[in-house]
C-alpha cells in the first residue's frame, strides 16, 4: 500500500527492477510489529546504500540494547504477569491487580521497544536508516504526547495515509476524523472488540485534550498531575489490550477498583511483591525514562568512555545469552496482534 500511494502521490519514483520492490517488502514481512516503513523513506537507501564499519558497529550496539530489553526485563516481567493476566482475575485482591497491569505496561515496551531496537540495529547492519518508534513514551503529559512517543511509525503512518486525507485539521470534522483514525487503529491491531474499545479509549481522550487545550486552567495545572492523568488512562487502556474479550477486561477492572472482592485468593499482594520485584520494577521504570541516556551523553566525549560502552555492552550480550539458555520460548507480544 505505502509503495502505490507514494508513487500515485509524486513522493517517491517507480522503481522498475522487480527485485528491489521485492527487498522492500520482504524486509518487512511482519508490518504489525514496526517500524512501520514508508517506501518513500525508504526508496533511496534501497536503491543506492552505503555500509560502513560505523553503522555496522552502532547496528550491533542497538541489537545488544533491544535484545537485553526483550530477555532482561520484558520476559522477567512476563514470568510475573503470567499469574495474573489474562485468566487469573478472578483470585486475585486489588493490589495484586494494580501490580499486574502495571507490569503488563512495563512489559509491553520493553518487549516492543527491544523488538524496535533489534530491527533498527540490523538495518544498519546492512548499512538501512529505519526511523526511531519510540521516545520514551511513558513521561508524556498527554495522550496526544504519547501517540507521538509510542508506535511512531504507526502514528506517522496513520496521519500520513488516514488521518491527512480524511480532512485532518482542515476539514471536514476534526474531533470525527480523530475518533475514524483511532478506531481503525484498534481494529489493526485486530477484529476484537476490546481492540476498537482500546482505540475508541484513546482517541476519546484525544478528543477531550482537543477541546481543553487552550483552556486557562488545564494551562496552569501542574506537569506532574499531567502527568498521572495521562499514565492512568494509559494503564487503564492496556487492560483491554492484554485480554482477549471485553467481559473480561471488565472484570479486572472491577477488581481493579475494588468494586469486587474475590472470596478465594490463591495468593495475596505480599506474595509477589517481594525483593526480586521491587528491584526489577525499579530498574523498568528508571530505564523507562530518558535519565540514563542523558548521563552517557554528558560523559560520551570523555577519554574512556568507549571502552566503558564496549565492556558494558559485552557484559550485556554475555548476560544476555545467559537469560536465553535459562528460559523457555517466549515469542514478541506484538508478534499475536
Amino acid at each position: 500500500m505505502s509503495y502505490i500511494i507514494d508513487i500515485y502521490r509524486g513522493v517517491a519514483t517507480v522503481n522498475k527492477n522487480p527485485f528491489l520492490v521485492a527487498l522492500y517488502i520482504s524486509l518487512f514481512p511482519q508490518l504489525v510489529a514496526g517500524p512501520i516503513v514508508k517506501y518513500k523513506d525508504i526508496d533511496s537507501q534501497i536503491r543506492n546504500r552505503k555500509e560502513t564499519l560505523k553503522k555496522f558497529s552502532y547496528g550491533i550496539e542497538r541489537f545488544i540494547i533491544g535484545l537485553a530489553k526483550k530477555v532482561i526485563i520484558a520476559d522477567i516481567l512476563a514470568d510475573f504477569i503470567a499469574w495474573v493476566i489474562p485468566y487469573s482475575y478472578n483470585v486475585i485482591d486489588t493490589p495484586t491487580a494494580w501490580l499486574g497491569i502495571i507490569c503488563y505496561t512495563l512489559q509491553i515496551f520493553f518487549d516492543f521497544s527491544g523488538y524496535s531496537d533489534m530491527a533498527i540495529g540490523l538495518g544498519y547492519m546492512f548499512g538501512f536508516k529505519f526511523m526511531e518508534n519510540f521516545n520514551y513514551p511513558y513521561i508524556s503529559k498527554s495522550i496526544t504526547e504519547f501517540w507521538r512517543r509510542w508506535h511512531i511509525s504507526l502514528s506517522t503512518w496513520f496521519r500520513e495515509y488516514i488521518y491527512i486525507p480524511l480532512g485532518g485539521n482542515r476539514t471536514g470534522n476534526t474531533y470525527i476524523n480523530l475518533l475514524i483514525l483511532f478506531l481503525i487503529t484498534g481494529l489493526w491491531h485486530g477484529a476484537s472488540w476490546n481492540f476498537v474499545f482500546w482505540g475508541v479509549w484513546h482517541g476519546f481522550f484525544i478528543v477531550i485534550e482537543r477541546l481543553i487545550h487552550n483552556k486557562h486552567w488545564y494551562i496552569k495545572t501542574p506537569n506532574i498531575i499531567k502527568w498521572l492523568i495521562t499514565m492512568f488512562i494509559v494503564i487503564i487502556g492496556w487492560v483491554f489490550f492484554s485480554f482477549n474479550t471485553l467481559q473480561d477486561a471488565f472484570k479486572f477492572i472491577l477488581v481493579l477498583f475494588g468494586l469486587v472482592h474475590n472470596e478465594i485468593i490463591s495468593f495475596e499482594f505480599p506474595y509477589f511483591m517481594n525483593f526480586r520485584m521491587i528491584v526489577w520494577l525499579i530498574i523498568s521504570i528508571f530505564i523507562s525514562t530518558p535519565i540514563l541516556p542523558n548521563i552517557f551523553k554528558k560523559y560520551n566525549s570523555t577519554k574512556y568512555f568507549e571502552v566503558i560502552k564496549t565492556i558494558f555492552l559485552s557484559l550485556l550480550l554475555i548476560t544476555c545469552i545467559v537469560f536465553i539458555v535459562n528460559s523457555t520460548y517466549s515469542p514478541f507480544i506484538y508478534f499475536q496482534f
